[in-house]
């Protein structure tokens, strides 16, 4: 994992990506910073923070792109699926370069924080806060970021449907309010859900008892709950959506507040984007 690590780091560095990705976002955080804090001799950091994390929402695409679609069109991914190393570590040293980019070019923010705390008022607590949220929102992007980039040859599709994805995460809680919240809309959500476990499962492995049996366990687990308790499905939409809104859980840290279940959110969606990669690369190597 170490050797690809640094071989994605050295290829940050020695392309275009790393660097257009660093002053597409210093420039523009450098110019919010400006306006919003200095000319209106603001404060409050952790809305600089909150505009920055916009600019990233269009900046992950770049940082991304390449990372396993280059493999892909170059025909070295079969080198790689070939390779004595795990799939697993694979992955983990592309994300892993990715995120320290990220890191590297979030740490030299901290200055605009150093000249807030010297001539005005800084939120300690918040600011803190804010760029700990800040890190864990970067590491959920990333790895969207990354299982896009497994999906494509072409580097520019790769970078749209990532900025895409990300965008629907972004407004996923108007989204939400927006969706039926009655029973019904939520039961034929419900076996929607089923219906598509058991599909993702039959094409994973081709076994098409196992994904009748996923079918078959989901309509018995829906009739059950339609006999026992039926507010289960209530406002059900809403709620399974929300598990995908990245921001509201980010404006508690902002606030000062670190939650731990926050943060097992971030990174429990993570790992789950990254698990999904690794399973998509394992599919093609065996197929």
């Amino acid at each position: 994992m170490l050797a690809i690590f640094k071989r994605e780091l050295r290829a940050y560095y020695q392309t275009p990506s790393g660097y257009i990705f660093m002053s597409l976002f210093l420039l523009v955080g450098g110019v919010l910073f400006a306006f919003g804090n200095l000319v209106s001799l603001s404060s409050q950091f952790t809305g600089f923070l909150g505009s920055i994390l916009f600019m990233f929402l269009l900046a992950v695409p770049v940082l991304t792109m390449r990372l396993l679609t280059e493999e892909m069109r170059m025909r070295t991914d079969q080198l790689l699926l070939t390779s004595p190393i795990k799939i697993t570590e694979i992955v983990l040293g592309k994300y892993l370069a990715a995120l320290f980019v990220f890191v590297v070019t979030m740490a030299i923010t901290i200055l605009y924080a150093v000249v807030i705390a010297i001539f005005g008022d800084l939120d300690t607590s918040a600011t803190i806060g804010g760029y700990i949220g800040f890190l864990l929102v970067g590491c959920s992007f990333i790895a969207v970021g990354i299982f896009v980039s497994a999906t494509t040859e072409n580097q520019v599709v790769s970078a749209i449907v990532t900025f895409a994805a990300l965008l629907i995460f972004w407004i996923m809680d108007a989204i939400q309010n927006g969706v039926p919240t009655d029973s019904t809309s939520g039961l034929v959500f419900a076996a929607a859900i089923a219906v598509g476990v058991a599909v993702w499962i039959y094409f994973s492995t081709k076994s098409l008892y196992l994904g009748g049996a996923v079918v078959l366990l989901g309509a018995i687990i829906i009739v059950l709950l339609v006999l026992f308790d039926n507010s289960v499905f209530t406002g059900f939409i809403g709620n399974v959506l929300a598990w995908f809104s990245l921001l509201k859980r980010y404006q508690d840290f902002t606030r000062g507040l670190l939650k731990l279940d926050s943060v097992v959110y971030y990174l429990s969606f993570s790992a789950f984007f990254l698990f999904m990669t690794i399973r998509l690369i394992e599919k093609r190597r065996w197929s």
